[in-house]
Parts: structure tokens; sequence; C-alpha cells
């Protein structure tokens, strides 16, 4: 079935917020793709960087480390062809991709 424009602006609308407020973010490279529902922010700066669980090495240990301080989801970009970035989704409520921001914000003092 084709999305409607009504769906195709309002994912637009989610991946800009989502693309917006993550770019403010110490150290975050976020792009904004044309298509899809997900963001692929490099995250690299955050390497070696120590944290509650312990040096993030890698886009894996970072994406854990939001999930266990953050309770945000995400999956390591290695899995997709670039272990410098994380995938998140915008497919979720603006209400919510602004809470999991602000989440993420918080956890992020713990390691910046």
């Amino acid at each position: 079935m084709e999305p409607t424009l009504a769906m195709r602006e309002q994912f637009r609308r989610r991946r800009d917020l989502l693309a917006d407020l993550l770019s403010k973010l110490p150290g975050w490279k976020v792009n904004k793709p044309d298509g899809a529902f997900y963001l692929f922010p490099d995250i690299s700066a955050y390497f070696m960087k120590s944290s509650p669980l312990g040096p993030i090495r890698n886009a894996n240990d970072f994406a854990e480390f939001l999930l266990d301080q953050a309770h945000v989801a995400t999956v390591a970009g290695s899995a997709f062809g670039d272990d410098q970035c994380i995938r998140i989704s915008y497919a979720a409520s603006e209400k919510d991709l602004i809470e999991a921001c602000h989440r993420i914000e918080k956890a992020m003092h713990q390691i910046w």
C-alpha cells in the first residue's frame, strides 16, 4: 500500500525533530535520510570514553550504554555496514521522540 501524503509528512516531521534534537548533542554527527524511518548518526566521538558500564570501544558498547542508562533502544551500525554509527528509529510519536532525546541527553552527561 502506498503511504499517504499525510503519513509521509508526519514521518518527515519526526525525522526532522529527531535529527535536530540529536544534532545538538556534543559529538553527534547527524544526517537526514531521504527514505526509511531511521537515523544513522555517527557517534564515534564517544569511542574510548568511560561510562558506568566501562569503556565505550565501539557502536555496540554505545548502544548498550544508551539502553542501560537512557532506556533507549538503538542498534549498532556495524549490522548495517558502518561501525562508527548507531541506528535509531523515528517510528514513534513526537512526544516519545522528545522523551527519548531528553533521556539520551541526560545519559550523555555521564561520558562527555
